[in-house]
């Protein structure tokens, strides 16, 4: 065992030493130490028309039902329980928050049966394959409560995917006698625990394997899971740092701040940092893919706006520019799949330049050199481009830059020389102390992991819903894996067909959704008024100390409520129309039904059914 895995930190004085104090608030049906085990109806996948690929996928965990867990009633007789064994991996990204689900697991495991046991593999999941693991005790516990990072336990390849990893897996399971594992990570992550749950069952090792939503990207959004642990803090921390660049374009009056955002493949950081911070310029990955914008046009909408601030005598403006826009943009996103390929075949990377196709190798010549080199970079573990490696804020200034020389020398533009500044913000904020909100759901998704198992729920992943109102009122839920899965389409229309491996796929921005037409109504604004906004340093104590995402705050996400109301219309429809009801409550009944079923069955036609604005790799 690395000697720095799991061993105390120095938190005296400071901003670290106040947060290990802090109590994370619980909803109320976590406060004790047992909950009530409700069952649902079996689910369903999050698009019909791939249900059937991933029932064939997964046989054994497929359909499972939806479970929520409320408080036990007072009377409820406390049974004696039996220890439980339990490992937790890190197997994601850091991401502030992902310490507190370690210790809500601890809490919730000793507060069952004080003799169960928590082991933590170190070096994430090559530590799983190699049993390599710590106890986790009060002791251990001690200096990480409230803190960033993962060096609690390290993370590595975040990977659960081959045969000879579910394999190694599942030795350590059964040699550990591991009543459960919880792996804790973001969309890859959760797609491999999927895979690894089913592999345990067909082969009848008795550990179950539940998910825990932990990502900074805020992507792993669906019906069930509202936000990723991390993504609050995350925004938060961009948000001032990009809020003090509005300020300093402004006083300046001269540069263009070109700020390029973590967040992988979907733009729910930079969405969020701009509905916190204001600045001028917002390009959206999703808006881009979904207008097919080439990488020319997305440079005239920016030179645009340029020259509309400067007919206003305003020289200065920040841009916000979201990792994954690089692949939502058609001939980038063809020619990473060139690359890809190349890399998959083993071709060295010295000889793919010439091995491009006629068309890919004059786009790849035109980029510049710094381009070039990274875009040829060896792929991650999931086997997508190192997006955060690409400078594509760089390549944006670069390309505007001339354009805007261009126009000067047509005299279509006649203001300054345009001069601009380039910032990525990433790895500055995924180390952050997490935000309250974050101390809080992180807790919580811990201490729902233990009563997953308790339960014998295998497949599943942590889940509180109603996130935006306050901690007593949220809703904890389990909701299996298979539910959010779907499989890759590359074609819209009726002809697309599903192709490849059921996953969980990152989530794009919901373009029809409220937070997006709020953004569109201020775009005007934001572009020429430099309507900055300074949400400042994250606040522990005080007012606005719970402050939550701006994104979540605006949807109405409390799918886990909704489906209490279908349940309670349905239930009240039963006791209406019974054996003996008049002839006309009865037609009445009918024809309603008819109805409802007849528009549900067109929505879930599979030649209606929702494609993805973009592709997934």
């Amino acid at each position: 065992m690395n000697a720095d895995f799991g061993a105390p930190k120095d938190l005296a004085g400071g901003l670290q030493q106040r947060r290990s104090l802090y109590q994370p608030t619980l909803p109320p049906c976590l406060q004790g130490a047992t909950v009530k085990v409700e069952y649902g109806d079996a689910t369903t996948t999050i698009d019909p028309t791939c249900a059937n690929v991933v029932a064939e996928a997964f046989p054994c965990t497929y359909g499972q039902p939806l479970v929520s867990f409320v408080a036990p009633p007072p009377d409820a007789v406390d049974n004696d329980r039996a220890p439980i064994r339990v490992g937790v991996v890190f197997s994601g990204r850091q991401s502030p928050g992902g310490h507190n689900v370690i210790w809500g697991l601890h809490d919730a495991l000793k507060a069952y049966n004080p003799h169960s046991v928590l082991y933590g593999f170190v070096g994430g999941t090559e530590g799983l394959f190699a049993k390599k693991t710590i106890e986790i005790t009060d002791d251990v516990l001690a200096s990480y409560k409230n803190q960033g990072g993962f060096d609690l336990l390290g993370r590595s390849i975040d990977q659960i995917r081959s045969n000879k990893q579910v394999n190694a897996a599942m030795t350590t399971c059964n040699n550990l006698k591991l009543d459960g594992l919880v792996v804790i990570g973001g969309v890859t992550s959760n797609s491999d625990a999927a895979q690894l749950a089913e592999a345990l069952v067909q082969n009848n090792c008795k550990t179950k394997v539940v998910g825990v939503p932990v990502s900074l990207n805020g992507d792993l959004k669906n019906q069930f899971v509202e936000t990723t642990v991390g993504f609050d803090t995350v925004c938060k921390v961009n948000s001032q740092l990009v809020s003090n660049v509005c300020l300093d374009a402004i006083s300046a009056g001269k540069y263009y701040y070109f700020v390029r955002l973590m967040g992988r493949k979907a733009s729910h950081v930079a969405f969020e940092c701009a509905l916190q911070s204001h600045p001028n310029m917002l390009i959206l990955a999703e808006e881009v893919a979904l207008s097919k914008l080439t990488l020319m046009e997305v440079i005239n909408k920016i030179c645009d706006g340029v020259q509309a601030r400067a007919e206003l005598g305003k020289f200065h403006g920040v841009l916000l520019i979201p990792e994954g826009l690089i692949e939502s943009i058609p001939e980038m996103y063809a020619l990473l799949q060139e690359i890809n390929i190349l890399h998959n075949n083993n071709v060295p990377v010295a000889e793919m330049p010439s091995q491009l196709s006629p068309w890919a190798a004059a786009l790849f010549q035109f980029l510049p050199p710094f381009i070039r080199r990274e875009l040829l970079l060896h792929q991650e573990s999931d086997n997508s481009a190192q997006l955060s490696q690409i400078d594509t804020e760089q390549l944006l200034a670069h390309l505007v830059e001339a354009e805007m020389i261009k126009r000067t020398k047509e005299g279509r533009y006649k203001g300054r020389k345009f001069s601009s500044v380039c910032h990525f913000f990433g790895y500055q904020a995924r180390g952050s102390v997490p935000s309250n909100f974050d101390c809080d759901y992180a807790y919580a998704l811990g201490r729902i992991s233990l009563h997953m198992i308790a339960a014998g729920l295998t497949g599943y992943m942590a889940t509180v819903a109603n996130l935006k109102d306050p901690v007593d009122k949220w809703r904890c839920a389990a909701a299996p894996l298979t539910a959010m899965m779907s499989v890759k389409r590359h074609l819209r229309g009726p002809g697309a067909i599903p192709i490849g491996k059921p996953a969980i796929h990152p989530s794009p921005i919901d373009l029809k959704g409220k937070a997006y037409e709020l953004l569109r109504e201020k775009a005007s604004s934001f572009l020429l008024d430099d309507f900055y906004r300074t949400p400042g340093g994250i606040q522990y104590e005080g007012p606005g100390c719970n402050a939550k995402p701006i994104t979540l705050t605006i949807e109405n996400q409390d799918y886990m409520g909704d489906i209490e109301i279908l349940k309670d219309c349905l239930s009240k429809v039963r006791t209406m129309v019974k054996p003996g009801c008049s002839r006309e409550v009865l037609k009445a009944a009918i024809s309603s039904m008819l109805s409802v079923t007849d528009v549900l069955t067109v929505m879930s036609h599979p030649l209606n059914a929702e494609l993805p604005l973009y592709h997934f790799n």
